[in-house]
């Protein structure tokens, strides 16, 4: 005898199977592979090399500079100067910005009000951080030791990395450019000529207190030029002329980047910051913030 309802239950079982079989088929291919995995790691909650870690977020690289263009900041970088304006930035204590920019560049001194002249100061706050700066000394140079193309990239606006032109220009050697001022000399001077343009690639990571007591110094690595000046160099504290360096009692937990005014036009152009704390977070932890995600461009 005929079904009623003809050929429906047929139909019915199916799409049943074919449902089924999709169901299966994505159980099996969301099924951890396990091929590879080995022992708990006994400093994070993985196990080597565990599926289940989260992969790290996805950032795409910047281009180079070339002595005529600036390159371009990674996609996730805070870009503090592009050549447009200072809209980044205020003078130090507050108040509006003293340097020059003109013909896509910075330049670290007032040439409207050379009377008026102040650091410079980000007005975003930063701890742990990977630093871009571009800056060249003035040409034809002028003076001679810190007389000379002097100007200072400051890390929470206490520790300076020094820049000055050091091209066939000797100084005393803790105040040479790249070094930690006032601390430590830079492991080799690969100063280039005057008005070349020079880099610095900074990775610096900030003092950590506990109960209002130093528990561990800040840390520093520099690149000049792509050579290795300051290795994971121990900071024994604020920066300061003619004095012993020494942490105060208590301490921000993050602080502005300051461009220092010495008397000298050095140029900078493409500044541009990576805040490291939350990606180095995700990278212990697995757990992905917002602020450890890449930003849209």
């Amino acid at each position: 005898m005929k079904s009623l309802f003809g050929t429906r239950p047929a139909k019915i079982a199916g799409i049943t199977s074919v449902i089924l079989a999709g169901a299966l088929a994505l159980a099996a291919e969301q099924k951890k592979d396990t091929s590879h995995e080995g022992p708990q790691q006994p400093w994070s909650k993985w196990k080597v090399h565990d599926m289940d870690r989260p992969m790290a977020p996805v950032v795409t690289p910047g281009t180079a500079s070339t002595a005529d263009a600036p390159g371009k900041a990674p996609s996730d970088a805070i870009v503090l100067f592009d050549g447009k304006d200072l809209s980044q930035w205020q003078a130090a204590g507050g108040g509006e910005p003293t340097f020059t920019v003109q013909n896509g560049e910075m330049l670290s001194t007032n040439l409207k009000d050379p009377k008026n002249n102040k650091y410079l100061e980000s007005k975003e706050k930063f701890g742990d951080i990977q630093l871009h700066v571009e800056f060249a000394t003035p040409s034809p140079a002028h003076g001679d030791s810190q007389g000379r193309g002097n100007s200072g990239v400051f890390l929470m606006g206490k520790f300076e990395i020094q820049v000055l032109d050091n091209y066939n220009n000797a100084t005393y050697a803790d105040g040479a450019c790249s070094a930690l001022y006032g601390q430590y000399p830079p492991q080799v001077n690969v100063c280039r000529p005057p008005g070349e343009w020079q880099t610095y690639d900074i990775i610096f990571h900030r003092p950590i207190y506990k109960d209002d007591k130093l528990a561990e110094p800040a840390y520093v690595t520099v690149l000049q030029n792509g050579v290795l000046t300051q290795d994971h160099h121990r900071i024994e504290g604020p920066t300061g002329h003619r004095i012993v360096a020494k942490y105060p009692d208590k301490f921000p937990e993050t602080g502005p980047l300051q461009l220092q005014f010495h008397g000298n036009p050095v140029h900078y152009r493409n500044i541009w910051v990576r805040p490291l704390e939350a990606l180095e977070h995700q990278q212990a932890t697995g757990e992905v913030t917002s602020s450890a995600a890449p930003k849209a461009k």
